[in-house]
């Protein structure tokens, strides 16, 4: 799917796609996912439909290559030489306004992930799966650094942990994910789990 849509994009210039996300994202605030449409989509970026799914093949793609559009880069790319160090760089990239913005949308696009197959395979294939294989590239080499142990059970569930903490705050607290919860959470619960130190 990735390579497909890396082929398909090829036509549209950068600023284009990123005018496309924005409204697309626009959208799905306005109407959630299962209202919207590719005729919606086509008609607030003066596109047309058959350009729409030349270059995404469906909704779903759409959607979820829209959400990823907003992640600013690769986690993988973080490495100050330690794992709190890491962890921490991760949560500081986005301010408050956006981490809550994003998690509201992907709160929506996780609800309807459930009774959505072709929403669940791209939110899976594009956005879920890629950000775990960056996270355990960071872990990998915490590992390698000799913080972890290798053998530490609660590695399994580092993605666990961290998705958990960011999903549920506003189920649990009835508050928004911010930077300071979430730094809080990794000294709590995510660093003693590993069995790092937090100083």
């Amino acid at each position: 799917m990735t390579d497909g849509g890396t082929a398909r994009r090829s036509r549209i210039t950068p600023e284009r796609e990123a005018e496309l996300y924005r409204a697309v994202l626009d959208l799905l605030r306005e109407v959630g996912y299962d209202a919207l449409t590719m005729d919606a989509v086509a008609a607030r970026t003066r596109s047309s439909k058959a350009t729409l799914y030349r270059q995404w093949g469906g909704k779903a793609e759409l959607v979820v290559k829209a959400m990823r559009s907003q992640k600013p880069g690769s986690i993988a790319d973080i490495d100050t030489g330690s794992l709190p160090g890491d962890l921490h760089a991760i949560v500081d990239r986005e301010d408050d306004c956006v981490m809550e913005r994003n998690a509201a949308l992907m709160r929506a696009l996780a609800m309807a992930a459930h009774t959505n197959s072709d929403l669940r395979k791209a939110f899976k294939e594009l956005l879920v799966e890629p950000e775990m294989e960056e996270l355990q590239r960071i872990i990998r080499r915490a590992v390698d650094r000799g913080e972890i142990r290798p053998d530490n059970p609660a590695l399994d569930y580092m993605v666990h942990m961290l998705v958990g903490a960011f999903a549920t705050r506003s189920l649990i607290d009835d508050l928004p994910p911010t930077r300071e919860f979430l730094a809080s959470y990794i000294d709590a619960v995510v660093l003693p789990a590993l069995g790092v130190p937090t100083h």
